[in-house]
């Protein structure tokens, strides 16, 4: 199953830039041999959106009909392991991609969001989008450890 993240803004050559290339290059190498993959990122300049409302529909457009979970603070917690069997079970389903969105500053224009689109947050602090990125890229590795079976820190 290919997972693409899709964010607003670039992150320019630094330690968060260096951080989600070996989050998503370990997560394709762990994925390979779980279905997962090729996991990749989109970024959308910010330079040519002028809001919210089109920020949103540059990250939806062309998306198809793969599910798509949005990262947004008033979405759903989950832990490392209930991460890791969502992407199993839709992985498991048939799916054969997967969408992350990233929103600006501003967050999503909610109604301009694909229909179906599920919500997760990474808590109910406000994180830094340099941040959250990094934070999602490590998570899709640790889901694809997880899932091709190796230990996970807590057991």
């Amino acid at each position: 199953m290919r997972i693409e993240v899709r964010a607003i803004s670039r992150i320019k050559p630094g330690p968060e830039r260096t951080l989600i290339d070996t989050y998503l290059e370990r997560a394709n190498h762990h994925g390979r041999a779980t279905g997962l993959g090729p996991f990749t990122e989109r970024e959308f300049d910010t330079r040519t959106l002028s809001n919210a409302t089109a920020e949103t529909r540059a990250l939806v457009d062309g998306l198809g009909s793969a599910p798509v979970i949005a990262l947004d603070e008033r979405g759903k917690a989950m832990d490392s392991r209930e991460f890791s069997e969502m992407l199993g079970r839709e992985r498991d389903s048939g799916q054969r991609d997967m969408c992350f969105l990233i929103g600006g500053a501003d967050g999503f224009d909610h109604g301009e969001l694909p229909a179906g689109v599920r919500l997760l947050s990474f808590g109910k602090m406000v994180w830094p989008h340099k941040l959250v990125r990094v934070m999602l890229a490590e998570q899709l590795y640790r889901a694809a450890a997880l899932l091709g079976g190796a230990p996970y820190h807590r057991d």
